[in-house]
C-alpha cells in the first residue's frame, strides 16, 4: 500500500483466498484492505495515538439516514455525553480531497450536526469547524484536542 502523510503504524493482516485483510481495532474485526481502508486505519490510529481521541468513543462506518436514504459515515467521534462531535470522511490516496468531499461530509452533517469535519485521503488533510446554526465554515490549521470538541 501507498505511504501516507501520517505516522507509520504496525497493523495486523491476514490473507484469505488471495484477498488481503487488515484488523480494525475499533470494530474488533478484520476488514478488506482497500486503499480507502488503508487511509481509514491510519487515520484511526492517528486520532488515538496523536490526538488522544478515545477509541471507545469512536465509530466506524456508522449508518445514518440523510433525506430518507441510508448512508455510512467513515469515522464518527462522540464526546463523553455520547453526542457526535466530529466526522471524518476518508478517501483513497488516488482520490482528491475537494469540494465534492466536503459536500459529502456536509450532507452527513445535515443529520449529525457536528462542529468539526475532517477530510482526508491520507496525503492531504483538512479540518473544518462548522457552525451548525449559521452554516458557516472555517478551515483550521490543525486538529482540535478532544477537550475542544
Amino acid at each position: 500500500m501507498e505511504k501516507l502523510n501520517l505516522p507509520e503504524y504496525t497493523f495486523r493482516y491476514k490473507e484469505e483466498k488471495g484477498k488481503k485483510f487488515i484488523f480494525d481495532e475499533v470494530r474488533a474485526k478484520f476488514v478488506a484492505l482497500t486503499p480507502e481502508e488503508w487511509v481509514r486505519q491510519h487515520f484511526l490510529r492517528f486520532m488515538e495515538a496523536h490526538l488522544h481521541y478515545p477509541k471507545a468513543l469512536t465509530g466506524v462506518e456508522k449508518m445514518l439516514k440523510v433525506n430518507g436514504l441510508s448512508q455510512r459515515c467513515d469515522i464518527l467521534l462522540y464526546n463523553r455525553r455520547g453526542e457526535p462531535v466530529l466526522i471524518v470522511e476518508c478517501k483513497a490516496p488516488s482520490v482528491p480531497v475537494n469540494t465534492r468531499t466536503l459536500t459529502q461530509a456536509a450532507r452527513y452533517n445535515t443529520t449529525l450536526k457536528v462542529p468539526f469535519l475532517v477530510l482526508t485521503n491520507g496525503l492531504t488533510h483538512y479540518c473544518i469547524k462548522t457552525d451548525v446554526e449559521t452554516g458557516d465554515h472555517e478551515a483550521l490549521s490543525g486538529f482540535p484536542s478532544f477537550e475542544e470538541l
